[in-house]
C-alpha cells in the first residue's frame, strides 16, 4: 500500500484568522485547493453534526471550521453546498442551533438535502450492498468532510470514518444500528459506505482545536487539544487522531476492515505526517476507553451471559426530564428502553434483554443522563 499523508496543523483558538491560516496550511501541504477541486465542481461541505447543540459544548464541527474551508474553497469553487443528517430532528434547526447556517448565508453556500434520500445499491460492497443515501450527497460531485474529534460508546472515538455515517438521512440511521448490532458489524458497515462514497470524498478534515473525551458523543467533556488534521485518507486520519490521544488504533473497529478492504491505513509506517510535531500536539491524560472492543452478542444462547457480564446503558433518574428521546432513538421492537406501562411522567426503564448495546439513547439524550457502565459481573 502507498503511503497517506495526513498534515497536522496547530491551532489553538477558533480565532477566525488563526483557523483560516492554519486551514490554508494544512490544505496546502497536501497539494494545494486545486488538488480538490475544480471550478465547476459542486462541492458539498459535511460538518458533523450529531444534534443542534451550540458551538461551545463540542458535539458539533465548530462553525469557525466551516466558514474557513468554506472561505478557502469559495474562491476555487462557486457552487458550494453544505449539510448533515443529525441523530435526532432535522437538519435545518440543527445546523442554524449550532451555529453552522449563519456561516454558510455568510458565505452564500446552498443547503443540501439531507432529510431525504434513495437507495444506492453497492454490489461490490464487502459488507452491506445497499445504502439509503442523502440528495444532498448524491446531488454533490466532491464532498469535504469536517469531521470532530470525539469519544464514542461504539467506536471508542467518531472521526473521519464515522463522520459520513451522517450522509445518511433521517431517522434511517436507527435501521442500521439495529441491522448491524454489535460494534464490528456496525464499523464494518461504516467501513463499506465510506468504499462507497469514496470516488465522491476529495478531503477529510478533523476539527481538534476543541475535542470531547469522557461520556462522548454528545455527552462528554470539552477538552483543548488544539490542532486540526488533514488527509484523503479517513483510517489514516483516524489513526493520526487515536496517537493523539495515546490509543492503539486497532482499539478502534474500523481501523482493520478499513485497511483490509483498502479504505486506507492504520499502518504507522505506511502514514508521513507532515506539518508540525506529532509529540509536540499530545494533550495527554485524554479520557477515553481504552480496552479491547468486546463483541456482544444479542441474541442466541450466549444473550443471557453476555447480558450479566457487558457494560450497558445506564438511566441517571436525577438527571431525566422525561423529554423521551431516548425512547424514540431506540431501534429494537419491541424497545429496550420504553416508558413502564406507557407512563410518561417518570424516567423510562430498560430491558436488558432486548438491548443490542448499540448506545443510540447514551448519543442523543440531551441532558447527560445516560452513561455506558460496566456490569458488577465485569469489574
Amino acid at each position: 500500500m502507498s503511503t497517506s499523508a495526513v498534515a497536522l496543523i496547530r491551532c489553538s483558538t477558533y480565532d477566525e484568522r488563526e483557523v483560516m491560516d492554519a486551514v490554508r496550511s494544512g490544505i496546502g501541504l497536501l497539494g494545494g485547493i486545486d488538488a480538490f477541486a475544480a471550478a465547476d465542481d459542486r462541492i458539498l461541505l459535511k460538518p458533523n453534526v450529531l444534534a443542534g447543540d451550540s458551538p461551545g459544548s463540542c458535539v458539533c464541527t465548530h462553525p469557525a471550521i466551516l466558514k474557513a474551508v468554506g472561505g478557502l474553497f469559495r474562491e476555487r469553487v462557486k457552487a458550494i453546498t453544505c449539510g448533515d443528517s443529525p441523530g435526532h430532528g432535522d437538519s435545518g434547526p440543527s445546523l442554524t442551533t449550532a451555529g453552522l447556517a449563519t456561516v454558510a448565508e455568510e458565505l452564500g453556500l446552498g443547503t443540501a438535502d439531507f432529510d431525504q434520500g434513495r437507495q444506492v445499491d453497492f454490489p461490490d460492497s464487502p459488507q452491506a450492498n445497499r445504502f439509503l443515501i442523502a440528495n444532498g450527497v448524491l446531488a454533490a460531485d466532491g464532498i469535504v468532510s469536517l469531521s470532530k474529534l470525539k469519544t464514542h460508546m461504539v467506536t471508542r472515538m467518531t472521526g473521519a470514518v464515522k463522520n459520513l455515517y451522517g450522509c445518511i438521512p433521517g431517522q434511517t440511521k436507527r435501521r442500521y444500528h439495529y441491522t448491524h448490532p454489535n460494534a464490528f458489524s456496525f464499523s464494518q458497515m461504516l467501513v463499506a459506505l465510506n468504499l462507497l462514497l469514496k470516488p465522491k470524498v476529495r478531503l477529510h478534515i478533523m476539527d481538534g482545536v476543541m475535542a470531547m473525551e469522557g461520556n462522548g458523543p454528545r455527552n462528554g467533556d470539552p477538552v483543548h487539544v488544539g490542532v486540526l488534521l488533514f488527509s484523503t485518507d479517513p483510517v489514516a486520519l483516524d489513526t493520526v487522531m487515536c496517537d493523539l490521544i495515546e490509543l492503539d488504533p486497532m482499539r478502534v473497529p474500523t481501523s482493520g476492515p478499513g485497511r483490509r478492504w483498502e479504505l486506507g491505513t492504520y499502518k504507522k509506517d505506511e502514514i508521513e505526517i507532515v506539518g508540525d510535531s506529532l509529540s509536540s500536539a499530545r494533550p495527554g491524560g485524554f479520557k477515553v476507553k481504552r480496552g479491547l472492543v468486546r463483541d456482544f452478542s444479542p441474541q442466541g444462547m450466549l444473550a443471557r451471559i453476555d447480558n450479566l457480564i457487558a457494560q450497558r446503558p445506564v438511566l441517571d433518574r436525577r438527571k431525566c426530564v422525561r423529554c423521551g428521546q431516548c425512547v424514540l432513538s431506540c431501534p429494537v421492537q419491541p424497545k429496550a428502553l420504553d416508558w413502564y406501562k406507557g407512563n410518561d411522567k417518570e424516567p423510562p426503564k430498560y430491558t436488558y434483554n432486548r438491548c443490542i448495546r448499540c448506545y443510540c439513547c447514551q448519543e442523543i439524550c440531551p441532558e447527560g443522563a445516560i452513561s455506558v457502565k460496566r456490569t458488577v459481573l465485569r469489574l
